[in-house]
């Protein structure tokens, strides 16, 4: 999803094009997550969660073989939005079959864990490619990218288990009509919001905090920015502990710290010493993936039945939000640097902060209907 990062920089030179349109090649393939995943998530609901995965990883890896053969940015950028409408097969319904299979006791820590591997292919994805890029070019480590999704795709085919607690919609149109009861309920809203802002805050953070550690004081090269992702790994360590935190203390109290720690983290990065900008990034992408968490585990929990319809919808949102995330910053990047950056990031943490403790509930009750 975040392969295009840490090259942002030289795409700027070689396409010759400004921030906002390289920035498209990572907000085009997140528009396309929320476009696609309202449909994704009733196909699901109707023909099971196993099915849905495997196929969306083996077309994803078709399509980033593809992607490869860009020679321009409008090609590029078609063949990110094309991969974008694949990965909600992944992200939304992954969702779903956690909050199917796993008791409510452990929930938490699966959801944890599912967030952690996600944090270690976002490190992963930008790192090969920041790696791999000038050893040979951008178009080779899109390659090594669609490699990795078809091995992906083979472990999950043999190790992933068929669903025993699924139970398929009666037809594609309940699973549609159950959009319109999520929408109605506050809490549900709520929460969608609050996901959107949480990608907001990863992708505007990251996006352009390449832009502010490419120029002056600080000059780093395509390698040297692939090596800052190595503070995601951070967060892969912190989000199965993110679990045990929202087990026992419960989604809303575990989002409000870890979007209070994001907030000390983007204010850090703010401190012009490197080492002092990568704790800061180090810190806000960890609660960044703990507040990820626990709002992703909030919907499964409070969803009830169609929790790929539910979890899609969450999924809308967040990706918006992201999307949202890639394009609005520029506008504050334009007028202030970083520092109108940061600023904007804070209040939209703000907003999550706001609504989580206005709508969610202190705890889910560990008999809920959610989970079954």
């Amino acid at each position: 999803m975040y392969a295009t990062q840490p090259l942002l920089p030289e795409f700027r030179t070689l396409f010759h094009a400004s921030e906002a349109a390289v920035g498209a090649t990572i907000s085009s393939l997140i528009f396309a997550c929320a476009l696609a995943a309202p449909f994704i998530g009733p196909l699901a609901d109707r023909i099971g969660r196993k099915r849905i995965i495997v196929t969306s990883i083996v077309i994803l890896a078709l399509i980033t073989f593809g992607a490869a053969t860009a020679t321009t940015l409008s090609a590029l950028v078609a063949w990110r939005f094309a991969q974008g409408l694949m990965m909600p097969g992944v992200f939304a319904v992954t969702l779903a079959y956690i909050a199917e299979e796993f008791p409510v006791e452990v929930a938490g820590q699966a959801v944890g864990a599912y967030i952690g591997g996600n944090v270690f292919g976002g490190f992963l994805g930008r790192y090969l490619t920041a790696v791999i890029t000038p050893l040979a070019n951008w178009q080779t480590a899109f390659v090594a990218l669609g490699m990795l999704n078809l091995i992906g795709a083979l472990v999950v085919f043999v190790a992933l288990p068929r669903a025993t607690n699924f139970h398929p919609s009666a037809s594609l149109r309940e699973s549609l009509a159950a959009i319109g009861g999520f929408v109605r309920r506050p809490e549900m809203v709520a929460t969608y919001v609050v996901g959107g802002t949480i990608l907001f805050t990863l992708t505007a953070t990251f996006t352009y905090a390449t832009f502010y550690l490419a120029a002056a004081p600080f000059g780093l090269s395509t390698v040297a920015l692939g090596n800052v992702f190595f503070v995601y790994l951070a967060g892969a360590i912190a989000a199965p502990i993110s679990g045990r935190l929202i087990d026992r203390y419960g989604n809303r109290s575990t989002l409000t710290l870890a979007m209070v720690a994001s907030a000390g983290g983007i204010v850090l990065s703010l401190v012009p010493v490197l080492w002092i900008v990568v704790l800061g990034l180090a810190l806000t992408s960890t609660g960044v993936f703990v507040a990820q968490a626990a709002s992703q585990g909030y919907v499964g929990r409070i969803a009830g039945a169609q929790r790929s319809t539910a979890a899609s919808l969450y999924i809308m949102l967040y990706y918006a939000g992201g999307g949202l995330g890639a394009i609005v910053p520029a506008l504050m990047w334009a007028r202030g640097g970083w520092p109108a950056t940061v600023a904007l990031i804070l209040v939209v943490q703000a907003v999550a902060v706001i609504l989580t403790r206005v709508f969610w509930s202190g705890r889910v009750a560990s008999d809920s209907p959610a989970i079954t």
